[in-house]
């Protein structure tokens, strides 16, 4: 499955603010599909935001989020050009990561 995440960070005031929408199904495991059978699991586990490398947010996710989750954060610090990184992984040991730059 392609996974794929969209991030967008501004600086204001010395205040980073940054949001990501990750595509993800979040199966819970406790939906039935089309065929009657129970859809098996499949939710991030572990999502981390990092800025110029140092961590700034790590999430604890499981199946009760949404599929396709969003997330909006503020830390203190944070340039334009910075870098912002993101990486989650899922029950099944998929990853996925981007970086972006702050504007």
């Amino acid at each position: 499955m392609a996974h794929q995440i969209l991030v967008h960070a501004t600086t204001l005031g010395g205040v980073t603010t940054v949001e990501a929408l990750i595509k993800h199904p979040m199966d819970s495991g406790f939906v039935k599909g089309k065929d009657g059978k129970l859809i098996p699991p499949h939710y991030i586990e572990v999502v981390e935001f990092t800025h110029k490398g140092k961590l700034v947010l790590r999430g604890f996710w499981g199946p009760a989020v949404s599929k396709n989750p969003f997330i909006r954060f503020s830390f203190k610090g944070g340039a334009s050009g910075d870098p912002i990184g993101v990486s989650w992984v899922d029950n099944k040991g998929e990853t996925a990561s981007m970086s972006a730059a702050i504007m």
